[in-house]
């Protein structure tokens, strides 16, 4: 029987005071991944804790709940002030020796990779999966059902009753800057566009407007027949994200 590994618990603090539930799977050597979910996602979810698993035979891998996710106090800001949980989190793992640290975010998760990196700075490689590169995308139907989901009351407190996701009723206020705008920040760190050629929700165009606003060293994977995310992500193309954050961070 395989053996169950225990994540440990962490409980951290942002900058601005919001406390961010996250668990670490210990690795050998000194390259830590955090995993950044998705919205609506958790750390504790199985499509995340399988990435996890996956990603742990590389390294260490720290898992978080963004705010107004599972466990994580605050409501969700969808990738605004999300930059500060992240910025707890790797902390967190230098605190525990970690040299090279790569943010491997999906969706929402992979937009605030993007932000982070370019915006607070820190890791030694950021891979981004199925994320938007600009704001306000509706044309497709997926999408149009997360704006209302994010914009309408109804629709936060279904959000609320069915995932369990607190969403900040404020909005945005400035508006932030999209991943497309920020994304030339990151280099010389090493940035690997990850997108799926089926991806219901953003297509492919989304990762190549990214890719093409970066700088080097940059790489750019569209995947055929992927889908969307942590739940379409295959062990073999986490493999890969693995092996390439591996060799970005000698």
């Amino acid at each position: 029987m395989e053996n169950v590994v225990i994540p440990e618990a962490l409980t951290l603090y942002t900058a601005d005071g919001v406390r961010i539930d996250a668990g670490h799977l210990p690795g050998d050597g000194d390259l830590c991944f955090v995993l950044a979910h998705g919205f609506t996602c958790s750390w504790r979810q199985a499509p995340l804790r399988r990435i996890a698993g996956a990603l742990n035979r590389h390294g260490g891998v720290i898992g978080l709940d963004f705010r107004g996710h599972g466990r994580s106090g605050g409501c969700s800001t969808v990738g605004d002030r999300e930059v500060f949980d992240l910025d707890a989190v790797v902390a967190a793992a230098r605190r525990r020796g970690y040299a090279r640290i790569a943010v491997a975010g999906f969706s929402m998760g992979g937009a605030i990779a993007v932000r982070h990196a370019a915006l607070h700075g820190g890791v030694d490689a950021v891979v981004s999966v199925s994320a938007p590169a600009r704001w306000h995308y509706r044309d497709t139907v997926p999408m149009r059902r997360v704006h209302w989901a994010i914009e309408r009351r109804v629709g936060r407190l279904a959000v609320r009753l069915a995932r369990g996701t607190r969403i900040a009723p404020s909005g945005w206020d400035p508006v932030p800057e999209a991943p497309y705008e920020v994304v030339g920040r990151i280099a010389p760190v090493p940035l690997l566009v990850v997108h799926g050629d089926a991806d219901p929700f953003f297509p492919p165009e989304h990762g190549r407007q990214l890719y093409g606003a970066a700088r080097d060293p940059r790489e750019l994977w569209v995947e055929p027949a992927f889908g969307h995310a942590e739940v379409a992500a295959t062990p073999g193309l986490i493999k890969r994200i693995g092996d390439w954050a591996a060799v970005a961070t000698p």
